[in-house]
């Protein structure tokens, strides 16, 4: 096990509830814990906070052990050096942006300190909103301060859960990016609670899936969001990511170019600033913008067609399937197809077909 790894084993036994985890998860990067209501997401933060003293628990960042029943080692709250951001941004009305952020920062021993209570400034964006009072805040913004004044503790672990949850869909667009300045720049692990598969696809790294308490399954966001055998990947929402670079705009066209292990895909140039080249990217397709064809398209509207081969099938609900593809030598993607199709085209693992990609969504 690495030595940046966060450990977290936890027991938690309520009348009506009970969490059993165990997990090792990455020590820098956003882990996404997805699940629906009731599955243990937000008990595993209160565990990784100090917040349930009684349990039987061991929480390690790296080789730094904070709780462990075994040795009857507990860790108070309010001497972790975690940062908790929640829905709410919970503000002090009464101090000012600076205020608050100083608040955190100040009851911080000095020998603990990493970072000036200033650290946060740049990563959000809100240098400017310092003699502010919360009440003059957006919603966007005063999440950002609130994430901020978590990062001003010098954290070595952020718990962040379902901070968008409480903003409408302009504020959230507001943000996202600047959690992805966040995911960029910091050096420490991020536990993040989300019911949004979208800010997973956007955010996440690594991600568990949670359900009655346990862990049905982790790993890199990419390979969980299209496994075969999780619900993630079944439903109206599933869809599979791809990780690819810019390689430039076509001017004549308005279209920018995406390279990738398994082809290149054009979508529209929506951004005022084109990306450099060789930038980064990640793209999700939604498994219904994709259909299969066995002879490629000629005639069509459809710009991206790749060749790919067929790896496995599933149900997917009445008169529906799931069609799982490789392109390259390990990009996966999915298509969602009628039943009554994929026996016209006799589809089978291992059937070379062309995936027809009707949307293109880049999403970080």
């Amino acid at each position: 096990m690495s030595a940046r790894t966060l450990r977290l084993r936890a027991r938690v036994d309520r009348v009506s509830f009970a969490l059993d985890v165990d997990l090792a998860l990455p020590g820098r990067g956003i882990t996404i814990l997805f699940g629906p209501s009731g599955s243990g997401k937000t008990t595993c933060l209160r565990v990784l906070a100090g917040l349930e003293a009684r349990c039987e628990a061991h929480v390690a960042v790296g080789e730094l052990v904070w709780q462990d029943a075994g040795q009857r080692l507990f860790v108070p709250p309010h001497r972790r050096a975690v940062g908790y951001v929640f829905q709410e941004a919970s503000l002090f009305p009464h101090l000012s942006v600076e205020g608050n952020l100083r608040f955190g920062f100040d009851r911080t021993p000095a020998g603990e300190r990493r970072h000036d209570w200033r650290h946060g400034l740049e990563l959000l964006g809100i240098g400017d909103l310092l003699q502010r009072r919360p009440r003059e805040l957006s919603g966007g913004e005063r999440q950002r301060v609130a994430i901020a004044r978590a990062l001003a503790t010098s954290p070595r672990l952020l718990l962040m859960d379902e901070p968008l949850a409480a903003l409408d869909a302009p504020r959230k667009a507001e943000i996202l990016p600047w959690l992805e300045h966040l995911h960029d720049r910091l050096d420490i692990p991020v536990v993040y609670v989300t019911h949004s598969l979208d800010e997973a696809a956007r955010l996440g790294d690594h991600l568990v899936l949670l359900d009655a308490g346990r862990a049905r399954a982790h790993g890199p966001v990419i390979e969980m969001l299209s496994r075969p055998d999780l619900p993630l990947a079944h439903g109206d929402g599933a869809g599979a990511l791809i990780e690819a670079v810019t390689c430039g705009l076509q001017s004549d066209s308005g279209l920018c170019e995406l390279r990738f292990d398994g082809g290149t895909l054009l979508l529209p140039q929506t951004r005022a600033t084109p990306l450099p080249d060789r930038t980064p990217v990640r793209v999700r397709i939604q498994a219904r913008d994709v259909s299969l064809s066995l002879q490629r398209a000629e005639q069509t509207s459809v710009l991206n067609i790749l060749p790919a081969t067929v790896t496995d099938i599933g149900d997917d609900g009445p008169g529906q399937m799931l069609v799982g593809l490789r392109l390259g030598h390990a990009t996966r993607l999915l298509a969602r197809i009628s039943r009554l199709s994929c026996e016209r085209l006799g589809v089978a693992p291992g059937l070379p077909v062309y995936a027809q990609i009707k949307g293109v969504a880049m999403v970080r």
